[in-house]
């Protein structure tokens, strides 16, 4: 066993991890943050995607002392209310399995890029896979964020 501390949303996590423990099974299983969402394990899919230090992560790709000492958000610390809302304005939202991690690829897009083109949405989210929406409401989603955002 490890101790590793996580700033996780911005509360600080103690924690003991094996050494083959996840990201995304401490946040899930240890932590109970099961907004971030595990669909193929492999990082190919993007439901597990956080914010760390600043970049966007597949957590089932991150080994959990890996993540030691740095600043984690996950879907339950998303504080941009408008990212959320432009989901559900423009129905962006079916089953709602990928919706965390794409609302926090959005919120990585918007960090770096106040004022992103729909393609540049397009290749942002590209490491996202949504198997009911078609995207197109997506990037409208994020793009509609963008617009709320400036606007503020």
């Amino acid at each position: 066993m490890k101790n590793i501390n996580l700033d996780i949303n911005e509360t600080i996590y103690n924690v003991d991890i094996k050494e083959d423990d996840r990201l995304i099974d401490v946040i899930r299983d240890t932590l109970k943050l099961t907004g971030t969402k595990e669909g193929c394990g492999e990082g190919e899919c993007g439901a597990c995607s956080v914010i760390m230090d600043e970049e966007l992560v597949n957590s089932c790709l991150v080994l959990a002392f890996q993540a030691d000492g740095k600043k984690i958000t996950t879907i339950e610390g998303v504080k941009d209310e408008y990212i959320k809302q432009a989901f559900i304005d423009v129905g962006a939202v079916q089953c709602g399995f990928c919706t965390p991690g794409m609302i926090l690829s959005g919120k990585s897009i918007l960090d770096k890029n106040a004022s992103p083109s729909k393609e540049e949405i397009r290749s942002g989210i590209s490491g996202n896979l949504c198997r009911c929406t078609g995207y197109n409401k997506i990037v409208d989603a994020i793009y509609l964020a963008s617009t709320v955002r400036r606007d503020k």
